[in-house]
């Protein structure tokens, strides 16, 4: 199928989206100015079903008060993201001649490993990598059974269970950008039932699971213009504004304050402070004071 094909079911999930409810005559009313084309009831008919089929989201008719259309309400988070995204690559294309002036970010594992750990998990295949450590460049090859795949800061990570330890049975995490290679095998696994992504990374910041750290309350004291930012694009699901004034909001998010939130709230420690809880506003401050030692003037 020709890429401006996909590009017009791209526009038409994107033009119901944007609208929220829209009849077929403003469909293909704004279809006509944006391709210079007609577009007839059954063409958008087999459009719609292809759509549902391809992509896994329902476009609904509403009969109440005339014939609309609409997006399905109950979505969950990847179709929400999904949808985002064609949006995002929509507009990209509608827009190439000003490629030269659109700055983007890369994330180069997706492009070389993210296909093929997709293929092994619908298919339930075992994957061979070979895996190098960051901190001490061992390499390891071992076999890996998939169950998720999560992205976070511009990272892909896979999670699954590997075979080697000799009766390690535990679930590992695995940055793509540390795989050395990857295969895809023919030996077939089974994904425990009792296996829940959500349930999985429950609590967490980023992708560091330690349950050493129990999910507690953390709240954070914030200057008025970094908080503007924090309610744009909250640090965790969980992030409540407690408290709003001139100059400051207090934050309160429920998590595991591991490693990767500790470097969070570090990334942005003239901003903030923490109020609670004390281990983690000394542990903070410990840092800082390392920070300085090690970048003070002499």
């Amino acid at each position: 199928m020709a890429l401006n094909q996909y590009a017009k079911y791209f526009w038409l999930i994107r033009t119901i989206y944007e609208a929220k409810s829209i009849t077929l005559k403003e469909i293909q009313q704004l279809y006509f100015e944006r391709f210079q084309t007609q577009l007839p009831r059954r063409t958008f008919c087999d459009w719609k079903d292809a759509v549902e089929d391809m992509l896994d989201i329902n476009i609904e008719c509403a009969t109440k008060g005339g014939y609309t259309y609409y997006l399905d309400n109950d979505m969950d988070e990847f179709h929400r993201w999904l949808l985002d995204a064609m949006s995002v690559n929509e507009t990209l294309l509608d827009n190439k001649s000003l490629s030269d002036r659109i700055l983007l970010e890369d994330i180069p594992s997706s492009q070389t490993f993210l296909s093929t750990i997709l293929r092994a998990m619908k298919e339930d295949k075992v994957l061979e990598v070979t895996h190098r450590r960051f901190h001490s460049n061992e390499e390891k090859t071992f076999h890996l059974k998939p169950y998720c795949v999560k992205l976070f800061k511009q990272r892909w990570y896979v999670v699954g269970k590997n075979d080697y330890g000799k009766g390690d049975d535990s679930i590992r995490i695995y940055g793509l950008d540390r795989i050395i290679s990857l295969n895809l095998t023919n030996k077939k696994f089974t994904r425990p039932k009792d296996f829940n992504p959500d349930d999985y990374f429950s609590g967490c910041f980023g992708v560091i699971l330690n349950y050493d750290y129990k999910i507690e309350n953390v709240r954070l004291k914030v200057d008025a213009s970094q908080a503007n930012y924090l309610r744009s694009l909250p640090l965790h699901p969980s992030q409540e504004e407690l408290e709003r004034h001139d100059d400051y909001s207090i934050f309160e998010l429920r998590l595991r304050p591991t490693y990767d939130f500790l470097q969070e709230l570090l990334r942005n420690s003239d901003t903030l402070e923490v109020v609670s809880p004390e281990w983690l506003r000394e542990t903070l401050a410990e840092k800082a004071r390392k920070i300085w030692e090690r970048n003070r003037l002499s």
